[in-house]
């Protein structure tokens, strides 16, 4: 999945809005008075949000409980992305807050976790000196010893990279949850080596998860009254599960049936789609189940091949666009498509963004992340390609860009007006008490009156009016639709 980080500027919905800002344990667990308390603090990507449920999962079974206050917690761990350097900065920022708290606090410990924990390794521990206990993202399982080890006063270091880590049998625990929408982690890994992102030196290898347990998860999350889920993954198109015996074979076409399957009530989204892997029979598959979004993120980086090649995206302009076009010609031209895009990418010319724009154009987004190129230590672009574009201009390509989308989001929100849309209540709108919001089939937040309407029903909601952002409505009878 392509890293989509707090820093990212894009025009989106408001509850998308949340998903790529800092998140926190949402609310305390009971706990008895001998057991400790764990907070957890995630930074970047959705893919962070759901291993923070698996983290959550696996300190429970070692004893603790957690908490939504760092005042009391015991244990305090930090998720972090590694996309941009704003981001770590971020992330040292915060703990330099968090090690003033420590000293009030003693045996209180502090985690560094995730991509940024892969990336420095111990030298987060020599260079920082302000973590005891630093864990790459497939080291999860390892935490309670580490704890342990950091309780005695050591250090404790897991930063392997595994071939072979799913964590399909634990069973995440719901963190910040809004009871409705939930995630689903798919596959980890990328053996997409674009030349300006850290994940495939962060993440690893790309390795599939058991279908049987992904599609227990969705069964599971259904029966407990979740109506929507997401299926996660740096390239979910190239999903590939084969049993241990060898007698089946699931790609991404046939897993996404099969999650479709669990009922017709419970809607289905993933994210996130390379260009070169998304297939015919993925978009077939999402025309012939309602219940699958007609929704695609499709990144594109940049909209000139020349770029695209310098990027190592392993696909040139022509090759987008006629992926633009499959997905038109198959699914409507309602579908929903989100991107992302850099500006400034090493020697890019003032012609070659100009390429950009016009792809945008073509393409019609609906929304999408959008960010200046910033240079990651270790990436091939870093060690073959010199970031030679200065900052003042990456910024007002940024600022085109950014203008052009939002022009492109109203357009798109505008056609939108008039008709009726099938609505997920996921909660209360953050405008008004009175007014419910939730996302529409294109992933489009809707805000619309309350009335009788509960958090998990669906309701049918007239658009009426709409910004660049949110589509506003109000609820009708089914018999009028």
């Amino acid at each position: 999945m392509e890293q989509r980080i707090t820093e990212t500027l894009k025009i989106l919905t408001e509850a998308d809005k949340e998903a790529c800002e800092i998140v926190k344990v949402s609310e305390n667990e009971p706990a008895p008075l001998n057991k400790k308390r764990l907070f957890i603090e995630s930074y970047g990507c959705q893919m962070n949000f759901s291993d923070s449920e698996i983290v959550a999962s696996v300190m429970r079974n070692a004893g603790f409980a957690t908490t939504s206050s760092e005042d009391e917690a015991d244990l305090i761990f930090l998720n972090t992305c590694a996309i941009r350097d704003n981001a770590e900065q971020k992330v040292r920022n915060r703990l330099q807050h968090l090690n003033a708290l420590k000293k009030k606090r003693p045996g209180m410990l502090i985690g560094v976790l995730g991509c940024m924990a892969e990336r420095l390794k111990a030298k987060f521990l020599e260079e920082e000196k302000m973590v005891d206990i630093v864990t790459g993202p497939d080291a999860y399982r390892d935490l309670p010893r580490l704890v342990e080890e950091a309780e005695t006063g050591q250090k404790g270091v897991n930063v392997f990279l595994s071939r072979e880590e799913t964590y399909a049998d634990i069973s995440p625990i719901r963190l910040n949850s809004n009871g409705v929408t939930a995630f689903i982690s798919i596959m980890r890994g990328c053996d997409n080596m674009c030349s300006f992102c850290v994940v495939p030196y962060t993440r690893g290898r790309e390795r599939s998860r058991d279908a049987h347990s992904i599609i227990k998860e969705a069964l599971d999350l259904f029966r407990d009254g979740y109506r929507e889920v997401t299926l996660l993954g740096q390239n979910v198109d190239s999903y590939k599960w084969t049993s241990a015996d060898g007698t089946e074979h699931v790609n991404f076409a046939q897993l996404l049936e099969q999650v479709a399957l669990v009922s017709p009530d419970l809607r289905v989204r993933f994210s996130t789609s390379h260009p070169k892997d998304i297939t015919d029979e993925v978009l077939y598959t999402m025309k012939k189940y309602d219940n699958i979004c007609n929704y695609i993120h499709l990144p594109a980086q940049s909209g000139n091949s020349r770029i695209l090649q310098l990027m190592n995206r392993t696909y040139d302009r022509e090759w987008y666009i006629q992926k633009i076009d499959r997905i038109r010609a198959i699914l409507g031209d309602d579908c929903g498509i989100s991107h992302d895009m850099i500006s400034g990418f090493c020697s890019e010319t003032e012609e070659e963004h100009q390429d950009t724009l016009t792809l945008m154009e073509y393409a019609r987004y609906d929304y999408g992340y959008m960010f200046a190129y910033s240079e990651r230590p270790g990436t091939p672009a870093a060690k073959k390609l010199v970031d030679d574009v200065p900052e003042d201009i990456k910024k007002r390509r940024l600022s085109e860009i950014i203008a052009l989308q939002q022009k492109l989001s109203l357009e798109r929100n505008q056609r939108a007006v008039g008709k009726v849309h099938k609505v997920l209540v996921e909660g209360t709108s953050k405008r008004s008490n009175e007014q419910l919001q939730g996302r529409n089939d294109q992933n489009k937040v809707v805000v619309f009156s309350k009335e009788n309407f509960r958090k998990g029903d669906y309701a049918y909601v007239l658009v009426t009016e709409c910004t660049a952002a949110t589509l506003i409505g109000h609820a009708v009878e089914l018999a009028t639709v």
